[in-house]
């Protein structure tokens, strides 16, 4: 796929960061089991990558806006475009030692994204897009899976940590959920499970209490994939929602039923 110049600066920047996350993932191994002191040191990889991704993105168009997990928000001297940014999802995976974590980067243009991002520097797999181009894997076009049977697909969500207070409700959905579907997967990255979405991996995705930055790029990747991608409420943005329900076309609404029962 040929992508915009912004597209490429998107690309450029996801993968320096990624040469950074994982030099330091290989680190991990080394640490003491000691929570302090791992937590400290992800939290350094965490900000060396945004601090990578800000001088990139921001050094490639320094008028854009920013929004970021860790870094907040910026206004810039174009109020029409911002970038929103993950530098690693999947944080407490990165945490033990698991391979399953990301870089998204979305671009938001008027309320809208326009390109995305999304980069698992452990795997080197690109997850990217640009609205009404498609979406794409490194170099292969992605589809959403073809299954339009719920007895035959598998579903991944998060669930709820640390006593949060939506626990019961996504209790409530999983009982719904697996006696008719084929399985459901919980790996702790949100960007990679709507990634996985659009490349047929998962045949469906949704979570609640998520932020901007964990779905703003995933959500256009799905949708240039052919997926579908609303809020859990139908009424919702789920951007601005942080819940999010997305499938193939053919099992959407059924899927749809099952959670928003």
């Amino acid at each position: 796929m040929q992508g915009s110049a912004n597209l490429n600066i998107m690309l450029k920047a996801a993968r320096k960061a990624g040469r950074s996350l994982v030099k330091d993932f290989r680190e991990v191994e080394n640490l003491q089991a000691a929570m302090k002191g791992a937590g400290d040191f992800v939290s350094k990889a965490d900000l060396e990558a945004e601090r990578i991704l800000k001088e990139e993105l921001m050094g490639a168009r320094p008028t854009y806006g920013w929004l970021a997990e860790e870094g907040g928000e910026e206004d810039g001297e174009d109020p029409t475009r911002r970038w929103i940014v993950d530098p690693l999802d999947g944080t407490t995976n990165f945490l033990h030692g698991l391979p399953h974590w990301a870089i998204s980067i979305a671009l938001e243009h008027k309320g809208n994204i326009v390109s995305a991002v999304i980069y698992d520097a452990a795997k080197d797999e690109m997850f990217f897009a640009e609205k009404g181009s498609g979406a794409w894997m490194n170099d292969t076009r992605l589809r959403v899976s073809q299954r339009h049977r719920m007895i035959e697909a598998i579903f991944a969500t998060g669930l709820p940590f640390g006593g949060r207070s939506d626990l019961p409700e996504t209790l409530q959905d999983l009982a719904r959920l697996m006696p008719v579907c084929a399985g459901v997967r919980r790996w702790g990255a949100a960007a990679l499970d709507l990634a996985y979405v659009a490349a047929g991996r998962y045949d469906g995705f949704w979570e609640r209490r998520l932020n901007i930055w964990d779905v703003a790029a995933g959500v256009l990747i799905v949708r240039e994939a052919g997926g579908f991608a609303e809020g859990i409420d139908p009424e919702d943005n789920p951007l601005h929602s942080g819940e999010v329900l997305c499938a193939n076309e053919a099992i959407f609404n059924t899927f749809a039923k099952v959670i928003r029962t």
